[in-house]
């Protein structure tokens, strides 16, 4: 990683606390408010600069430019993901736009963790950062939460506000957490189909006695007959809560925003890498450290809805 260091950065009320590895210890700075001002992201790329002559660019597909974005990591697409296992790769192609990150930003090794050691053991060693916003203390990796900070200020001047939705779970989660969430949506879902028989005691038993990989494989099997495990049970649980191992959140470049439904708040926050990558979850961004119009060529497609644009893999 090429960050060797950052300095925190009192924005107001908010105090950022950084994280410098594993067995460092908190360093509290501070920095001039008109310091701390800057342009949005810019484009890590020469390739990427704008251009004069309008262009009808062909659809790239994302599975070609992960496997570049890996090569240059010195990885291969089976070191993150197993292509012969059908929940990672459905996982991949629903949150996998996480992986297109910028350079300054650390992706997550795989697509999906399989413990809380492996999801504690990739938190301790990124560069992390701290802060209080609005009386929620959350914490993101170092440049998310930079970028962050720019677009509150930025949205500041417009008179507007960019706060995190529910809590310090918002941004950074554990392995727990995901659990936690998960089986908030698959309890009731069970309930409910049993109810409405759809499901039969013994299949219910049979579900909630399977580890978490066979049960997310077992659910999205049982999707595929219209039973389905989110809230309003019309749709798939990955767009309610992630599967156990696989959240954004994870690696601390996901944040849940309370005012996802303001356009104008979704535009800022765009302006400095954060986009919605994941379909149907409305307060859910993603930080990516790219610029809006590089998005496509990084094998992402736009999805308009009537909640507003989402950026997620284009595996068509």
């Amino acid at each position: 990683m090429r960050i060797a260091g950052f300095q925190g950065i009192l924005y107001g009320v908010v105090l950022i606390t950084m994280f410098l590895g594993a067995d460092s210890q908190n360093i509290f700075f501070a920095q001039n408010k008109t310091e701390f001002a800057s342009q949005p992201i810019a484009a890590e790329n020469k390739t990427m600069n704008d251009s004069t002559t309008t262009v009808t660019e062909k659809p790239v597909k994302f599975h070609q430019v992960l496997e570049k974005i890996l090569r240059r990591r010195g990885l291969k697409k089976q070191d993150i993901c197993n292509e012969e296992d059908a929940v990672q790769m459905r996982i991949l192609h629903e949150y996998g736009a996480i992986f297109v990150a910028g350079k300054s930003a650390e992706p997550p090794p795989k697509c999906m963790f399989t413990s809380a050691v492996e999801v504690e053991g990739f938190q301790q060693r990124i560069f992390k950062a701290a802060a209080e916003i609005e009386g929620t203390r959350i914490e993101l990796q170092t440049i998310a939460m930079r970028e962050l900070l720019k677009a509150r200020e930025k949205a500041v001047q417009k008179d507007l506000s960019i706060t995190p939705r529910g809590g310090a779970e918002a941004a950074r989660r554990s392995f727990e957490d995901t659990l936690r969430l998960c089986k908030s949506r698959f309890e009731p879902a069970c309930r409910y189909w049993l109810k409405a028989g759809r499901l039969t005691a013994s299949e219910v038993k049979k579900l909630k006695s399977l580890p978490i990989k066979e049960q997310v494989r077992e659910v999205l099997e049982l999707e595929k007959q219209g039973i389905y495990f989110n809230t309003r049970f019309d749709d798939s649980i990955l767009y309610s809560v992630a599967a156990p191992g696989t959240s954004q959140h994870l690696s601390l470049l996901a944040l849940d925003v309370a005012e996802f439904e303001n356009e104008k708040v979704r535009k800022i926050l765009a302006l400095y890498g954060w986009f919605r990558t994941v379909q149907n979850d409305m307060p859910h961004f993603t930080f990516l450290g790219r610029q809006k119009r590089d998005l496509k060529k990084l094998g992402l497609k736009k999805i308009e809805t009537k909640d507003g644009e989402f950026w997620i893999p284009n595996v068509d």
